[in-house]
């Protein structure tokens, strides 16, 4: 399998450079291992069987002699050992703290740090994290980049491109999904989302929480969680969704939220809390997204066709696609993905804050004229309502689209296909 290079490779890079050993965490078949391989010298695999039983005796005796090796070190799927996280740090003091000794990536986060054999420490000074998703538009070479979020931040000028994909274009995109395998064969497939999901049901959640857990019940929280892609869903809205399928408490909800979490299968958007010029009630729930828009497409059992069938239900799960590919774009900068809702009905699909204050506000709009002009009217609306001498005025604007060209319209709000954004 050709290497498909990856917007984390530079940032891997540059956190080996300043730190002893760096944790690469994400969903499984995300391409954690296959990145962090350009880089290693050496690996410990400890997702293979063979690996494990010949490791077996080190890591109950002396879980050190599974370090040695050239650096920086690859230990793949650490949690599968949690021991060799103290055994990490441990050997990062004794060397002095000296930077890119050793990788460790994880698809799951182990238990609850009163287990016994859990992690004592929690790697403070010694293990810099660092978090990878599923490929984007830009680097599965789907985004024709014509319009760079970076120089966006550095100089909010007008904007032009195009993208040569349509709506059934995104339609594929969103079952097929953004898994770095199918797509460096040049065979992407909606079945890898299948197959991801029945994976996750039948034995990687029960894995996660160390339990065995219902498979049916699974099932039944992803397709809620899938329906309530880009929408704010309380836990009792999610419990009364899942509840109308399969029987299952409020404390029983929770352990199959939390397992799905360990595994990175969820990313829910926090609310954004800026400093306003009036006193706008703010609404704080968190919007709901899993880790690729593919699992939500399989949870609802829909296909390309059937997307194509329910623009509605494709917006929502357009959306998830928008802000996998922003959180990706958003991390070299230093920037986190946030959303905004009040009580007066005013909404952000998408805010990116940088570390150094800077923020963009974002609408999803898969598209449509009028939904464009709503969509860069709730921005400017948002723009106004937040205090500048505060926060500071924008740096941009963006409707982000479904369509074919990127423009910038007179009042300034930019026009984006997500075809065209690259990092």
């Amino acid at each position: 399998m050709k290497y498909m290079p990856r917007i984390a490779d530079e940032e891997l890079s540059k956190r080996l450079d300043r730190s002893g050993a760096l944790l690469v965490r994400g969903p499984k078949w995300c391409g954690k291992t296959s990145t962090c391989q350009q880089v290693a010298k050496s690996s410990l695999m400890l997702r293979d069987p063979d690996v494990l039983a010949a490791s077996a005796d080190a890591l109950e005796i002396q879980p050190s002699l599974l370090l040695r090796g050239g650096k920086p070190r690859l230990i793949d799927e650490w949690q599968v050992a949690p021991v060799l996280w103290d055994t990490v740090i441990n050997a990062v003091d004794v060397a002095g703290g000296v930077p890119g000794q050793y990788i460790l990536t994880g698809s799951a986060t182990p238990l609850s740090l009163d287990e016994e054999d859990a992690p004592k420490h929690t790697g403070t000074g010694r293990i810099a994290r660092m978090e990878m998703d599923t490929m984007t538009l830009e680097e599965s070479g789907d985004s024709s980049k014509d319009v760079s979020l970076a120089k966006l931040f550095e100089e909010n000028g007008r904007v032009q491109g195009s993208s040569d994909i349509d709506i059934e274009g995104y339609a594929e995109l969103i079952c097929n999904g953004g898994w770095p395998a199918p797509i460096s064969f040049g065979r992407p497939d909606p079945g890898i989302a299948e197959d991801y999901i029945e994976a996750l049901c039948e034995t990687d959640v029960s894995q996660a929480a160390n339990q065995d857990l219902d498979s049916s019940r699974t099932r039944a929280l992803l397709r809620s969680l899938a329906r309530c892609s880009a929408q704010e869903a309380s836990l009792a809205t999610l419990l009364a969704d899942v509840q109308d399928t399969v029987k299952i408490s409020d404390p029983t909800l929770r352990v199959y939220l939390n397992a799905l979490r360990r595994l990175y299968v969820i990313t829910d958007i926090e609310a954004w809390a800026p400093n306003l010029r009036s006193k706008t009630p703010l609404r704080k729930a968190r919007v709901w997204h899993l880790c690729d828009p593919s699992l939500a497409a399989a949870a609802l059992g829909c296909n390309a066709q059937g997307l194509l069938n329910d623009l509605n239900t494709m917006g929502y799960l357009f959306e998830t696609l928008c802000v996998r590919d922003l959180r990706v774009y958003a991390r070299p900068l230093g920037g986190r993905i946030y959303h905004y809702r009040d009580k007066n009905g005013l909404e952000a699909d998408a805010v990116i804050q940088l570390n150094d204050g800077h923020w963009a506000g974002i609408e999803v709009k898969l598209g449509g004229k009028d939904r464009i002009e709503e969509g860069a009217g709730n921005l400017l609306s948002l723009s106004e309502k937040v205090d500048h001498e505060k926060m500071g005025a924008p740096s941009f604007l963006m409707v982000l689209t479904g369509g074919k060209y990127a423009y910038t319209r007179p009042d300034g709000v930019h026009v984006v296909p997500l075809g065209c954004l690259a990092h």
